[in-house]
């Protein structure tokens, strides 16, 4: 392929912006996916267009039960929304293949009457000898005239083959020695020639229906899509795209494409797959996965306690960047900032410790209200009744030091529950032959106060050490080890009173004499 840069994407105004998001239900929605549909619904928000949700189901042997309704909910957990298409409505339905069987019938015939594409009905295994005959076998403009087909037949034959049932397949007639060129806003002018390109399988007697290659052609003509956004892996196919278009007269009207970078295995080495997530440890899948057909289940980003405005932001960093530093942005702004000519030709590593970033900044972001209403199950799943009140608190405190809400109950849970155990490590390091008296102690001096407002707490707290010539920093030392086995300095002094006057007794009662 030979690339040229192309400057600008034409006038908007020219044409309003259609873009649409077309899976197959064959499975779980890849991330991949979900960044594809993620860049076009930026694009089409930007220029106050509308987003497609398209049903590619010409493969019914593929077909998996609960698929379609994975991946919609998938978008609803995201944010994503779709103007028009499967479980949408609009006006330029049905959106699901299968059923615009009538449609692509009728734009076949098409193709056959003006010459551009045959009938042919080479069986699989006349199919399988042509390839040991001849290396590396292409049906093309070499081979065809050898093969079983409305090309080297007569049409009598041709229809009495057909009424007696005879399964066939109609392939595109590709002249050869012609540069296809495609205009692709993110790589620039892709120049191919014809004579590398086979004859693609169009449509499919034995189950009526079209291959991708004709149904998506046709139906981006009649949904009246302005630009198609998809993967890199569809740019071998975009000469042939272009061809279709030429061939049905529609090429005034061809979108524009855009093929995205790949995403990449975090070392870079090869297209990011299930299996490297279930090697290191993340989710590939957008939600959990129950594969119906052998129990599997896949890890989801929804469920490993992600929040959708982190995955998001994640994302859309992958192969395009806003052109300056900022990393946090709310889906608003990447609809004012998106840009298809700043998306990267060369693929994205997957850096899924970028993902916990980055969901941690988010977790940071949210209020501390809105942390503990998460956090709230999970304390039910440990038994734990408290006060809003308190969990707000708790969750203000803690929430700097967990990447997700589920870290929060080993982080914290010795405000809910008094420790039984410490830290070994830190025992050893930090443990003086007088730890346990003069913790006891302070146990004792918080018990006894009547006032255990922060204020006061800090104020009575700061004078016991002072009158008694402790060594504040080594107080801080020994302290974490009794609370929660946390080492970390916090403010400790405002611990113990969020934690209260009774959990302090609770917390120290192991601090005996005999310690």
């Amino acid at each position: 392929m030979n690339f040229k840069k192309l400057d600008k994407i034409s006038t908007m105004s020219e044409r309003k912006v259609r873009v649409r998001f077309a899976p197959s239900p064959t499975g779980a929605l890849h991330i991949g996916g979900v960044r594809t549909a993620l860049y076009n619904y930026l694009f089409a928000r930007q220029h106050g267009g509308d987003l497609i949700f398209r049903i590619e189901d010409t493969d019914s042997n593929r077909f998996v039960p609960g698929a379609e309704e994975y991946i919609i909910e998938s978008f609803k957990w995201l944010g994503i929304k779709f103007d028009e298409g499967v479980s949408f409505g609009g006006n330029y339905g049905p959106y699901r293949q299968s059923e615009r069987r009538d449609i692509y019938k009728k734009y076949v015939q098409v193709l056959l009457d003006n010459g551009k594409a045959y009938i042919a009905f080479d069986t699989p295994e006349e199919l399988d000898a042509k390839r040991k005959e001849i290396p590396n076998f292409q049906y093309d403009a070499s081979t065809r005239t050898s093969m079983r087909n409305s090309l080297t037949m007569s049409k009598e034959e041709v229809d009495q083959l057909i009424a007696e049932g005879k399964q066939y397949v109609v392939r595109f007639k590709i002249e050869p020695n012609e540069d296809v060129h495609v205009h692709d806003l993110i790589r620039g002018e892709v120049v191919i020639n014809s004579s590398i390109l086979d004859d693609k399988v169009l449509y499919k007697s034995a189950d009526e229906l079209p291959t991708y290659h004709l149904a998506n052609i046709v139906d981006d003509h009649l949904m009246e899509v302005s630009h198609v956004i998809r993967g890199e892996e569809w740019l071998p196919s975009a000469p042939l795209h272009v061809l279709l278009y030429r061939a049905f007269g529609w090429e005034d009207t061809m979108p524009q494409f855009a093929h995205l970078p790949l995403l990449l295995k975090p070392d870079g080495n090869g297209k990011l797959s299930k299996r490297d997530g279930d090697r290191l440890g993340f989710p590939v899948f957008p939600l959990e996965w129950h594969d119906p057909k052998t129990g599997e289940v896949s890890s989801g980003y929804r469920e490993s306690g992600y929040l959708p405005e982190a995955v998001i932001n994640f994302l859309a960093l992958l192969g395009w960047n806003p052109g300056n530093d900022q990393e946090i942005m709310s889906m608003d702004e990447l609809i004012k900032l998106f840009d298809l000519h700043r998306c990267s030709k060369a693929g994205a590593k997957f850096d899924y410790e970028k993902g916990k970033w980055f969901n941690h900044e988010y977790i940071l972001m949210k209020s501390d209200e809105e942390i503990a209403t998460l956090f709230m199950p999970i304390l039910r799943e440990h038994g734990i009744e408290a006060p809003m009140e308190t969990v707000v608190t708790v969750v203000g405190l803690m929430k700097g030091r967990v990447s997700f809400i589920k870290e929060l109950w080993d982080t914290c849970k010795f405000f809910f529950v008094a420790p039984t155990e410490y830290d070994e490590k830190t025992v050893k390091k930090r443990w003086k032959e007088d730890s346990a008296e003069r913790m006891t102690e302070l146990a004792d001096l918080l018990e006894s106060l009547d006032d255990f407002s922060l204020a006061h707490q800090e104020e009575v707290v700061m004078k016991w050490i002072e009158d008694k010539g402790y060594h504040l920093g080594k107080y801080h030392e020994r302290f974490p080890s009794d609370v929660g086995r946390r080492r970390k300095r916090a403010a400790h002094v405002r611990h113990l009173c969020r934690i209260g006057q009774r959990r302090n007794r609770k917390t120290y009662a192991p601090c005996d004499r005999s310690a």
